[in-house]
């Protein structure tokens, strides 16, 4: 964050903003330096990858399924905008222990070897964060904490892409923690960190995103949106980030539903169809019972 930090700093904060004579590593600046730096990214980010991702890739027939709630998109994007700011404060207590030095993240890399631990971090940081991510994910999901920290963000059964961040404050940094832990307890570079920061933000937006679609070799492997759709709508199953190992392990995978016909989006197909033949039909009857809407007969 240091790179980000001192670019700011030097063609914004520091010409344009703070006095001459506030040192650029004054604590306090730095502090207040890193609250506007990270929201501003937060939010930029957030805004530009779901409004992409709800445009252009979110199949928007999701928003007839009887789940949908209404206002659904402007709900979730009240809540992710009263949440982030709250999200920062100890996120950016974090950043600043990366800025003072006492993180393990580096500048240089030496050629052979450098390049090669460069990769190895990679996959290690997907595979640690993943797993300490199921774990804190699954702990939200204990009675005695969901009701007051994680159950805000199952209020969306058919979640868009701008339902991603739409977290309780707490659950929110909780589910962000391990990706700060990592360059405390490993080496990584510098631009690698932040470059796994972001796209870990865009994989949240991602799978929140309705594209159910994956390649047939990967689905036993990867945690997409159609998994963790099926988490939204079932609760107790598909708790990973990026991948199903973990799921597996700890005995709460759940083959997605949309895998096998009975998704959302094959559900709204079917009722719309229906309907088309039959235009009498009446759909008022309904309920909604462990993932699977039925008619009340």
């Amino acid at each position: 964050m240091d790179y980000v930090l001192n670019y700011a700093d030097y063609y914004f904060f520091t010409p344009y903003v703070y006095p001459s004579t506030w040192p650029e590593d004054d604590i306090f600046r730095q502090t207040i330096s890193l609250l506007i730096v990270t929201n501003l990214g937060a939010f930029v980010l957030y805004f530009l990858c779901a409004t992409l991702s709800y445009y252009f890739v979110y199949d928007h027939s999701l928003m007839k399924h009887p789940l949908f709630l209404e206002n659904q998109v402007y709900r979730e994007i009240k809540f992710t905008v009263q949440s982030m700011p709250w999200i920062s404060i100890p996120t950016v207590a974090l950043f600043l222990l990366e800025v003072k030095g006492y993180s393990k993240l580096y500048d240089n890399i030496e050629f052979p070897h450098g390049w090669f631990h460069l990769i190895v971090s990679i996959i290690s940081f997907l595979f640690f964060t993943d797993m300490l991510i199921y774990w804190i994910h699954r702990g939200l999901h204990h009675k005695l904490i969901y009701k007051h920290v994680h159950k805000p963000h199952h209020i969306w059964k058919i979640p868009t892409p701008f339902a991603s961040h739409a977290f309780h404050p707490l659950d929110g940094f909780l589910q962000s923690l391990p990706y700060h832990i990592y360059p405390f307890i490993f080496p990584l570079h510098k631009l690698v960190y932040l470059g796994l920061y972001i796209a870990v933000n865009v994989w949240t937006i991602s799978i929140h995103d309705g594209d159910f679609r994956v390649p047939q070799i990967l689905r036993p492997f990867i945690n997409g949106s159609a998994h963790h759709t099926d988490h939204h709508l079932f609760f107790d199953y598909n708790y990973g980030q990026y991948f199903t190992l973990w799921d597996r392990i700890g005995g709460s995978f759940k083959n997605p539903s949309a895998f096998e016909g009975k998704g959302p989006l094959s559900y709204v197909k079917s009722v719309t169809e229906e309907k088309c033949s039959n235009p009498s039909n009446d759909y008022k009857n309904e309920k909604f019972h462990n993932g699977v809407l039925t008619k009340i007969e």
